[in-house]
């Protein structure tokens, strides 16, 4: 399994955000160890993808009410197997909302850049032979912003999709990794307003 593009992403993101190094490190420590950290089946935890999907005006974003967590969270899930992480992103935007068309929107002048990493633990679930043990989820996070005109499609993994007003967020997610994504694309989407 091809990492090093992941490991490169993460060096270019780290350079960015050298205030996130520490967990731009852990990350790239886990897929320095661990040849299956593309597939959900490395044990100790593995690498995901998620997008912050504002709409085609960057007024609002789009937020799923997760199945399993329970709770308002950007999109996103596994790589499974895909190395690079951006092109798994943009298919778990398209199976997850039903749109189709997305623009990458550049981070610090930067088309790709992640918008933001996060590495956090998933409980375990299930019983028996159907036990999916506690184990960490590697985030790597873009900044997508969803063309006019398409509807949503609700899929199996939701109880719910919505747009909100990206100064609404902090009453919709209570997650402190959710509310700084939308810190951050709040102040990437100022920038390139402002022509930054």
């Amino acid at each position: 399994m091809h990492r090093q593009p992941l490991l490169d992403l993460l060096c270019r993101y780290r350079a960015a955000f050298p205030e996130d190094a520490a967990c731009a490190d852990r990350i790239a420590a886990l897929a320095r160890a661990h040849a299956d950290c593309l597939l959900r089946t490395c044990a100790p935890g593995h690498i995901t993808a998620s997008v912050f999907i504002v709409d085609a005006a960057a007024e609002r974003c789009l937020m799923t009410h997760h199945k399993k967590l329970n709770r308002w969270l950007q999109l996103g899930g596994h790589v499974d197997g895909e190395s690079h992480v951006l092109q798994a992103a943009l298919r778990e935007a398209q199976e997850e909302s039903g749109m189709r068309t997305f623009e990458v929107v550049p981070v610090q002048g930067v088309v790709g850049l992640p918008l933001d990493l996060d590495v956090h633990v998933i409980p375990a679930r299930g019983q028996g032979a159907k036990l999916e043990p506690e184990h960490e989820h590697h985030d790597v996070r873009f900044l997508l912003r969803a063309a006019p005109g398409q509807d949503l499609v609700l899929s199996d993994e939701s109880h719910a999709l919505a747009w909100f007003p990206l100064g609404d967020l902090e009453q919709v997610a209570g997650d402190e990794s959710v509310l700084r994504m939308g810190r951050r694309a709040r102040a990437v989407l100022a920038d390139l307003r402002a022509g930054r």
